[in-house]
């Protein structure tokens, strides 16, 4: 039996994208701009714009992906970073108002988990989380092959445990490099492709600290894998073999040989994953 067809919703504070998802795969996807310092109105109308596009008489529910906190009851978002009238927002009522569809409205990072599961690595694991380190270090937690995201979308916030003098996400994130080393992300991997000694000293350096954060991960929650998404995964190849040195002191050793550690090869998994919250909330597999 093939899957429903779904529209995947990626908010951002430049644009909106509109993804139909059919059979697994992205079959139109529209952007939108965002009027990132209009009302709320107008940014809800930018979003009603990028789903007009794409949405057909067949799809059988919408899903959003939001950066920002989530009444999950609700389908309420919060405080959405750079567009500063989205304080308190109804999007799920106001979806299904318009589009007379289920809606399912989550952070990001939960999409991002949910997207591997239904469309990308995480599909044969019960156990797992989707970890996104880019700018920040968020994640979304896989349990017993759903997406659980606690009582108040909080669970899988890994990087605001705290970690020497501030928490993980100062030190495991891009905020990194910035922040102590006076570099990008970006400029250090080219560098590092090159050879430079600087650079994969710090990316050395920066492994260890994201193995510290796999141990809190791990000690957590115990998942089967660990997927790594965002920008700064991008350069695992610099930073994979400290951050496996660094996950050696985890005590338990059976877990130290069964966790795998892979980065994300999903084309688009930002739609994808907006859509595989509907397929989360409805309990069948979007793929």
């Amino acid at each position: 039996m093939s899957a429903p067809a779904v529209v995947g919703i990626d908010l951002g504070g430049t644009n909106v994208r509109a993804g139909l998802v059919v059979d697994g795969r992205l079959r139109d996807v529209r952007s939108v701009a965002v009027r990132s310092r209009g009302t709320m109105e107008d940014v809800l109308e930018d979003v009603f714009g990028a789903v007009d596009a794409v949405i057909r008489d067949d799809v059988a529910g919408i899903g959003a992906g939001v950066p920002s906190v989530i009444d999950l009851k609700t389908g309420t978002v919060y405080d959405v970073q750079n567009i500063p009238s989205w304080t308190k927002v109804p999007l799920k009522a106001r979806l299904e108002e318009r589009y007379r569809r289920p809606a399912s409205v989550n952070n990001d990072a939960n999409a991002f988990a949910a997207g591997e599961k239904h469309f990308g690595k995480i599909r044969p694991y019960e156990s797992a989380v989707g970890l996104i380190v880019g700018t920040g270090l968020g994640a979304g937690v896989i349990a017993n092959g759903r997406l659980y995201s606690g009582v108040n979308c909080g669970a899988g916030e890994f990087g605001m445990l705290p970690y020497l003098d501030r928490n993980f996400e100062a030190y495991a994130s891009g905020q990194f490099f910035e922040r102590i080393h006076g570099t990008t992300g970006r400029e250090l991997a080219v560098a590092a492709d090159q050879g430079d000694p600087r650079a994969l000293g710090i990316f050395a350096e920066f492994g260890r600290h994201v193995g510290e954060a796999v141990k809190a991960i791990c000690y957590a929650v115990d998942p089967e894998i660990i997927v790594l998404g965002g920008s700064v995964s991008k350069s695992f190849r610099f930073f994979q073999a400290t951050l496996w040195e660094a996950f050696q002191s985890y005590a338990y050793s059976i877990a130290r040989e069964r966790l795998k550690i892979e980065v994300s090869e999903t084309e688009n998994i930002s739609l994808l994953g907006a859509a595989a919250l509907y397929f989360d909330a409805a309990g069948r597999p979007g793929a």
